[in-house]
């Protein structure tokens, strides 16, 4: 009989692999070298292998296991969760490329993660996710270019491989302000919420350079959008996975409908300009996410302030009504926006000079922000456990992506 968990728990190890064949395992040994495991852990045998060796021992804090020489997956892995102790984090590598079973086994209440070379390919493992929410108080007043900069800026500027979601279904302008075709793959995903995983994502976005890839759409002015919201909370957490950055171009409406979008914001850029009814609606979005957002950091942006005197309120009126002060400020540019459409890049890539300034703070800050937001929170040992399995899983992204030397 296993011993009590209590018991075993101080005897786990921090890391043990069950692998098919002797090209797997010298694959995975120098990975485990790498964090510090010992490569003796890497054991021969698979799946099978590892439901007898658990049955008499503990379970260690990450377990790979190769599904390769398994002739019913969904089966073995089930069994192999009878000999694991709560708290195991189990990667399963294998052959087979089938998303019915990978909903199987994510049916069965297994945490599956796939290994694509996608979007995230090339990623730096070792940074924190960063999600931003783009909210324009009001229609026109410039959130989604700022949405569009925010991502390109973070993919060019901070090197991390970036998702922008523009979550306008019929009238949405991410893709085409990049001079893309946004292609069916948002409205799929609306359409069919259970298509949605990694592979799923890597077909579905459109690339616009290494690091930026974009899901936009045009949908049909007369096909209305009938959803629960599930397939937008899925494609975030696909997002999540795959990204190193997500930044959603939300509008209002969908704010209201859909408040969820918001709950694992890190950010949210709230833009603006300086009018009566843009303060009016700033107070009010404002005030909704201090109630329905509270650990979201919030950055108020001021959009298209004139340089000159003709201002409908001023800022420091502005300022005093919605009781905080404007984080950044951007000058009206009329010839910089139109140059910006014409070459299809966002406004960040084309702004020179003084111009470039606050698109370079609003990304600095969205970073300090989401530092900040994730201070902390990663000091628990499972936490520990899954960053070191996430690293693991990058390490062997890494070698599987090199070309293997020829056989002697």
């Amino acid at each position: 009989m296993n011993a009590p968990f209590q018991a075993r728990a101080g005897l786990r190890d921090p890391f043990t692999a069950f692998v098919c064949d002797d090209a797997t395992a010298d694959m995975l040994r120098p990975v485990a070298v790498e964090h510090g495991w010992s490569p003796e852990k890497v054991n021969k045998g698979g799946l099978r292998n590892a439901v007898q060796s658990l049955s008499v021992s503990a379970s260690p804090n990450i377990l790979f296991v190769d599904l390769s020489e398994s002739a019913d997956p969904l089966n073995d892995i089930n069994a192999l969760a009878e000999v694991c102790e709560p708290g195991t984090i189990v990667i399963a590598a294998g052959t087979v490329n089938d998303v019915r079973l990978y909903r199987d086994l994510v049916a069965s209440g297994i945490h599956a993660q796939t290994i694509l070379s996608g979007p995230r390919g090339e990623a730096q493992v070792d940074k924190p996710h960063v999600m931003a929410a783009v909210i324009g108080v009001r229609g026109g007043v410039g959130a989604s270019t700022m949405a569009t900069s925010l991502a390109w800026l973070l993919g060019e500027k901070a090197r991390r491989t970036t998702a922008l979601l523009d979550l306008d279904v019929h009238f949405g302008t991410g893709a085409l302000a990049l001079d893309l075709e946004p292609g069916r793959g948002l409205t799929d995903a609306i359409e069919n919420p259970s298509r949605i995983d990694g592979l799923f994502i890597e077909r579905a976005m459109v690339r616009a350079n290494e690091r930026l890839s974009v899901l936009s759409a045009e949908a049909p002015i007369h096909q209305p959008l009938v959803t629960d919201g599930t397939a937008f909370f899925q494609l975030q957490e696909e997002m999540r996975n795959a990204f190193e950055s997500t930044v959603l171009d939300l509008p209002r409406q969908m704010l209201i409908q859909y408040p969820h979008l918001v709950h694992d914001a890190h950010v949210a850029v709230v833009v603006s300009e300086l009018t009566l009814a843009a303060t009016r609606d700033t107070i009010r979005i404002l005030a909704w996410l201090k109630s329905n957002a509270p650990q979201t950091k919030i950055v108020v942006v001021a959009n298209r302030v004139p340089t000159g005197g003709a201002l409908e309120i001023s800022r420091k009126d502005f300022e005093q009504s919605i009781e905080r002060q404007v984080d950044i400020a951007f000058p009206v540019d009329a010839k910089l926006a139109a140059q910006a459409a014409k070459l299809g890049k966002p406004m960040a890539e084309v702004a020179g000079g003084k111009m470039s300034a606050p698109f370079v703070q609003l990304s600095s800050m969205v970073l300090s922000h989401a530092s900040e937001e994730g201070a902390g929170s990663d000091s628990t040992a499972a936490a520990a456990a899954a960053a070191g399995a996430k690293s693991l899983v990058g390490g062997l992204k890494s070698m599987l992506s090199k070309p293997k030397p020829a056989a002697a």
